[in-house]
């Protein structure tokens, strides 16, 4: 796909430097700089008298759900300074840009041009004014009518031989209401590929604890992290993308909580906190968040796991019983005896080799553990992104189940979700893999006939594109292109098709990697008023703790052509399903109707309209929070998981993708991570001094980096090599710059999640 054969569309950003300029790592997390970051970002990118008005709104009870984050917002009383962090007004300010872009802007610019651009570049050039199509062998964008645009996509679907030759994929963004309306739709025309986000972040989480505790949620409140008396963090890094967590992780302190971080790296937002809210915290440098800091390996933390409870049955026996919670154990669970004959006879110092710990270490967590009661363990993508994700959260669990420490206040399992609402579109049906009961609700209430096969996840869909066997691809919102793995791959899938479709409303790299035809499909953001038949409409969110909320957009929107994504999808459900009974028009005109219809679908959702709508909506049941796990015996199962096989050849290195301080998902808000201490700059691999010692590598060398997995081989070239604290034989990258290295077939197993966070790489000398 290109102009000239001089002019080839770039699939991933410029392979240029923008002028690195690196300091020490800060200390301690949020306090001013980051009031003085949010405040540049309002005064740079919005409309002054628009930044303040949202920053009033945002998370407020009848205010606006943040379009980042998924961190939940306090039951009773939230801040009047602003319940809002440093990345949600980057949030607000991405979506809320004082830049528009129409019809001038895409005459004046092709397809290839805008390839040219760095994902930061593109996303700033502004908010998408109307529908727009690329016409097959079209170099440009141009405007199109919204019905030609919905008869367009009408026109394939319905040429199609089969409804499973169609992708829609769903982003973490879409509101309750506008994912159920889409999974309607597309089961009505007759699929179950629906690949979501979550494919590609907690969806090992879902599987681990579907399999283990009945629920593929987590089982705590915001409350709940407050009372723990230890809170165990793995994989994360809240201060960048959970800021909001810091606050509730000071509470747990303040309550004399401890907290223990297993991380590669030592990040500042888990290491110290200062409350930019709190003048004392001010004036004395914040507070002391982490108690111990293990800095694991990649990928080391069943490793470490094993260590740890091994220690735990070690101290228990010592002092003849009381440290494992056996009555518990008795009522609630199954499996205990064969997963603690294993623990009894690990390889323990295999286990330390492989997650790169000492074993006072482990002796010193164990001691924190084993003490106390009320354990939560919270975890993200450094769990759940590796061909072990699965197994990673059985793991978890495990230790939890251990302590009996699941089903009380202060205690449980806590994934911190990514997106604002991607838990709540997983509730709402957006699922490859749907339960036969939910489809049985939707045949009975909407009188279609789902279909029962399952449809592809992302990894799959990518495939079925990559050979021909899906021709359609729709996606409501995301960035598909730089969000997934093996970029080179993904692109040529991309390609394949017949038509590519983006509801979006800023312009990014997806929208350049199109297929022989392709449309963009302009949508309100969480931030615009939704006017539907003359009535205001709001939505509603699920966040990472199940709690359903409404959500209400505060401003005008910035164009009269733009549509809500309810209503985009009862157009385009009007015009290809023609003989549909479903009155589409009474869903898109008030969105009441729609929530009547999940609650006659989904359970959990009675008297919906009236509960939404109390000032901090209502608890979706959770049965893992109430001691039923909801598994085929009725009982928790401890699991009995082996030692990872970690392959790595001496001259391999161990890379997971990372995101930087001015970054959320795959959106680019800046060139800075100042937490780590690097600015102005994006291609940059860290590594531990050490290594770049004896590679011989100097600092802010320019260096290629290579992958090899299953005999093919993937490059990603131009980075600067930086020291930074990280273990030996491990390097950190940022996404998507670094996803063309990461395997299209390295995933999880069960899950498929792509195994983003453990890449075995190699790094050649540019000039060596």
């Amino acid at each position: 796909m290109s102009e000239s054969k001089d002019k080839e569309i770039k699939t991933q950003p410029p392979e240029e430097f923008t002028g690195l300029k690196q300091k020490a790592p800060k200390e301690t997390s949020v306090g001013k700089d980051a009031i003085f970051s949010a405040l540049g970002q309002m005064n740079k990118y919005m409309k002054k008298g628009e930044a303040l008005k949202l920053s009033l709104k945002i998370n407020q009870k009848g205010g606006f759900d943040c379009p980042g984050c998924a961190w939940p917002d306090p039951d009773d009383e939230r801040s009047k300074l602003g319940e809002y962090c440093e990345n949600g007004i980057k949030a607000i300010a991405e979506e809320r840009s004082k830049k528009t872009i129409g019809a001038d802007f895409f005459a004046k610019h092709s397809v290839q041009e805008l390839s040219e651009l760095s994902d930061f570049e593109l996303g700033k050039k502004g908010r998408l004014l109307e529908p727009l199509v690329l016409e097959e062998g079209a170099t440009h964008y141009k405007p199109i009518k919204w019905e030609d645009a919905f008869q367009l996509i009408a026109d394939e679907l319905n040429k199609l031989p089969s409804p499973d030759e169609a992708i829609f994929y769903t982003s973490g963004r879409t509101s309750n209401e506008a994912a159920y309306l889409y999974q309607l739709f597309v089961r009505a025309y007759g699929t179950n590929n629906m690949p979501d986000c979550s494919n590609m972040c907690h969806e090992s989480s879902g599987v681990g604890l579907s399999e283990t505790v009945g629920i593929g949620k987590g089982s705590v409140t915001l409350e709940d992290i407050h009372q723990a008396e230890v809170l165990l963090i793995m994989g994360q890094n809240p201060g960048t993308n959970h800021p909001r967590m810091l606050s509730a992780l000071e509470k747990c302190k303040v309550n004399g909580g401890q907290i223990i971080t297993v991380n590669p790296l030592p990040e500042a937002g888990l290491m110290h906190y200062t409350d930019p809210q709190s003048p004392k915290r001010m004036l004395t440098n914040g507070i002391e968040l982490t108690d111990l800091f293990l800095p694991v390996r990649i990928n080391g933390d069943v490793a470490f796991l094993k260590a740890l409870m091994f220690e735990i049955l070690q101290m228990d026996i010592a002092q003849d019983g009381g440290l494992i919670d056996h009555d518990f154990i008795d009522e609630y669970t199954e499996g205990y005896e064969q997963f603690i004959t294993a623990i009894r006879n690990i390889d323990y110092m295999a286990c330390l080799r492989q997650c790169g710990l000492e074993a006072k270490q482990v002796r010193a967590a164990a001691k924190i553990i084993a003490k106390n009661e009320k354990i939560i363990v919270c975890w993200a993508m450094g769990l759940t992104q590796h061909e072990n994700g699965v197994d990673n959260i059985k793991e978890v669990v495990n230790l939890l189940l251990m302590k009996g420490a699941i089903g009380k206040p202060g205690a449980g399992t806590c994934p911190v979700r990514g997106h604002s609402n991607v838990q709540g579109d997983r509730t709402m049906g957006i699922w490859e893999e749907p339960k036969p009961e939910f489809l049985d609700k939707l045949d009975e209430i909407h009188g279609i006939k789902a279909p029962r096969a399952h449809g592809y996840s992302v990894v799959p869909a990518i495939n079925a594109m990559k050979e021909g066997k899906a021709k359609f691809f729709f996606a409501m919102g995301g960035n598909f292109l730089s969000a997934t793995p093996d970029t080179e791959f993904t692109a040529k899938a991309l390609q394949n098709c017949d038509l590519t479709v983006h509801v979006s409303t800023k312009p990014n790299r997806s929208h350049l990697i199109h297929g022989k035809k392709a449309l963009i499909l302009p949508c309100l953001g969480r931030t615009d008023k939704d006017i539907q038949n003359g009535k205001e409409q709001f939505v509603s969110c699920e966040n990472s703790m199940g709690v359903v909320q409404s959500s209400k957009g505060a401003l005008n929107p910035p164009s009269k052509e733009l549509l809500s994504e309810v209503r985009i999808v009862a157009e385009l459900a009007k015009a290809t399903l023609k003989n549909s009974s479903i009155n589409w028009n009474e869903f898109a005109n008030d969105y009441d109707n729609i929530r009547d219809a999940v609650e006659q679908t989904i359970p959990g959702f009675e008297d919906y309209n009236k509960r939404v709508r109390q000032p901090a909506g209502f608890y979706l049941p959770n049965g893992a929070r109430e001691r039923k796990f909801n598994t085929d015996t009725g009982k928790a199962k401890f699991s009995t998981i082996p030692l990872p096989k970690h392959e790595q050849a001496e001259d391999e290195y161990i890379m997971m993708t990372i995101r930087s301080h001015d970054q959320y998902n795959t959106t680019i808000y800046g060139l800075d991570d100042r937490y780590r201490g690097i600015y102005n700059e994006r291609r940059v691999v860290m590594m531990n001094e050490a290594d770049m010692k004896a590679a011989g590598i100097q600092h802010k060398e320019v260096v290629n980096l290579s992958s090899e997995y299953n005999g093919v081989m993937r490059y990603a070239n131009k980075f600067l090599a930086i020291p930074y604290p990280i273990p030996r034989g491990n390097v950190a990258t940022y996404f998507p710059e670094a996803n063309p290295l990461v395997p299209i077939d390295s995933f999880a197993a069960k899950s498929k999640t792509p195994a983003s966070k453990r890449v075995r790489i190699r790094i050649h000398r540019a000039n060596g």
